[in-house]
């Protein structure tokens, strides 16, 4: 979210914590900013947090305490981690969004096709892999081209094929720009919204807004080198 945040990519208010009292500190904080409910989500490279109980919404100090401790004291196992699961390090501590509809949004390495290629999909919220087997037609993919990268034009005809209305549109074109233009600068293989949301609408936003709620980056190692803000990440 930072990395999305510093490209001007619209996300929830969060913070990161390490340990149960910054947790709670930064929790605080967000109830103190007037959110009414947060969400704390355990950092780790797999899927299925939710389901394993790593993925909490509370609405008070005593329940996001008593999330921050569960997460950071046990393994999360997954169909994506195997039995031995995963140690947690780093929680996500961020204001929860009300969810009119998911989408899903990345840029990665097709090696069949040489090129980087943005990947869409209307059916947002759950891993990739489960839609590409179950409804590979749902899946939208566009080849970037090797020197000037994803076109505007190319964002508009995506936005509209996945259902964007009004000036969702422009939102959905102004997060996947941007999210090409970090994966360039980053020297990222991978960067993966999912979900990447419309909220419900208001008076404020009538078609509501686009949002970035979740999101996986991956680097190439041998570039790391020219990436020390990357590298401080790790």
């Amino acid at each position: 979210r930072q990395l999305l945040a510093e490209a001007g990519v619209a996300v929830p208010a969060f913070a990161v914590a390490d340990n149960i009292a910054t947790a709670v500190a930064e929790a605080k904080k967000l109830f103190d900013a007037g959110i009414k409910e947060i969400v704390i989500k355990g950092q780790v490279h797999a899927g299925g947090r939710g389901k394993a109980g790593f993925v909490k919404l509370v609405t008070n100090i005593a329940d996001a305490e008593a999330a921050a401790t569960f997460m950071l004291t046990n393994k999360m196992v997954s169909y994506q981690t195997g039995p031995e699961g995963l140690v947690v390090r780093k929680l996500l501590i961020a204001a929860a969004e009300q969810i009119a509809k998911e989408y899903y949004l990345a840029i990665t390495v097709d090696r069949t096709r040489r090129t980087a290629t943005l990947i869409a999909s209307a059916e947002g919220g759950v891993e990739i892999e489960v839609v590409a087997e179950k409804n590979p037609a749902a899946i939208l993919k566009v080849p970037l081209h090797p020197i000037l990268g994803l076109q505007a034009f190319q964002a508009r005809e995506v936005a509209f094929q996945l259902g964007f209305k009004g000036k969702q549109v422009g939102q959905a074109v102004d997060i996947m720009m941007k999210i090409a233009k970090v994966f360039r600068e980053k020297d990222a293989s991978l960067v993966e919204i999912n979900p990447l949301v419309v909220t419900p609408a208001d008076e404020k936003n009538p078609d509501g807004r686009v949002l970035a709620l979740d999101a996986k980056f991956q680097f190439d190692d041998n570039a790391l080198f020219r990436q020390p803000a990357v590298g401080k990440l790790f």
